[in-house]
């Protein structure tokens, strides 16, 4: 059995605790918040909740810490810290930073000895794959990556991360007219803002300084100042009511040519409708934790990414399962 560790209980960690008990080859050891553990009720009654003070006494008890923090304060400072003393993934999903994550992840993961995977999700991680993939077989062509409509976790974490702000959801939304022009052939060229709007529901404190607010958000950098963003100061109530779910999905196109003279015109599009981004993205990490505890056992070190894990380390299955099943 892998021994899996859940680091922050939220949204996500609740995905993943549900995810686990799908994996027959995976046991949830703990979950360790910064709550009081006594307030926290898992799914499994069976398993302990503890402070995240009490995370390094789990040591040796562990095989892969599944980190469930937020990319924009978070992860940035959880996962090279466990990652010393850890097998970790996360699904930090700032693009703009990745690289800085993984080098900071890397320096310490490998002086330690262990696996640690980033950014592993939908995206960044299914469709990075996609992109890479669609890439490589049309090589004259152009990549274009719509998202939802739904609900950003990340971005809507970053909402609630600002003074004053109660609580708060945002959707990304594609612009249809951009996502047909794709799906047409007609290789646009696009910008950020043409591609996609961003729709924020904000709650704040009694008080506050909603223009404050309000231009924190849209010149917030990586997140809302290179889009179209609208703001609406709600009600918790309302917030409660109409915008409780978590759905979300998106499309990755790569739009090509072949032939010739390039006469012969292919369209790569990879899809996802999502009813629960959280539970989705973590049935995605906990394939991966599998992934990176397989890459330990081979003696494996440092940062990884979605791109470096053969597809079969994904899957409890054996490899003459899968060709015989699935090639």
């Amino acid at each position: 059995m892998i021994r899996i560790g859940i680091f922050g209980y939220g949204n996500l960690g609740r995905g993943v605790e549900c995810a686990i008990a799908q994996n027959k080859d995976m046991s949830l050891v703990a979950v360790f918040t910064r709550r009081d553990p006594k307030t926290v009720s898992l799914i499994n009654k069976e398993v302990g909740v503890y402070h995240v003070d009490d995370v390094l006494s789990f040591k040796d008890k562990i095989d892969v810490m599944i980190l469930c923090g937020g990319s924009a304060k978070d992860l940035p400072e959880q996962t090279p810290y466990l990652a010393e003393h850890f097998c970790v993934i996360d699904s930090f999903d700032t693009h703009a930073k990745i690289p800085e994550h993984f080098e900071n992840v890397d320096r310490v993961s490998k002086k330690a000895g262990n696996v640690a995977m980033i950014s592993v999700g939908w995206d960044p991680g299914m469709f990075s794959l996609n992109r890479l993939m669609a890439g490589c077989i049309l090589v004259d062509g152009a990549d274009y990556t719509f998202w939802g409509k739904g609900v950003s976790q990340g971005h809507s974490d970053a909402i609630r991360r600002i003074d004053g702000v109660l609580d708060a959801k945002q959707y990304t939304i594609p612009v249809d007219s951009a996502l047909e022009r794709v799906r047409n052939g007609e290789n646009p060229t696009l910008t950020t803002r043409e591609k996609h709007t961003r729709e924020c529901f904000v709650v704040a404190k009694e008080g506050a300084d909603l223009a404050r607010i309000e231009n924190e958000i849209k010149t917030m950098p990586n997140y809302f100042a290179d889009y179209d963003t609208t703001v609406h100061f709600i009600t918790k109530e309302e917030l409660d009511r109409d915008h409780s779910g978590i759905p979300h999905g998106g499309v990755v196109i790569r739009s090509g040519k072949t032939g010739k003279n390039l006469e012969n015109t292919h369209i790569i599009e990879y899809k996802l409708r999502l009813d629960s981004n959280p539970e989705f993205t973590a049935s995605v990490i906990v394939a991966y934790a599998r992934a990176t505890y397989r890459m330990k056992k081979e003696g494996m070190s440092g940062c990884k990414t979605v791109f470096d894990v053969p597809p079969a380390y994904l899957s409890p299955k054996s490899g003459d399962e899968l060709r015989g099943s699935l090639l």
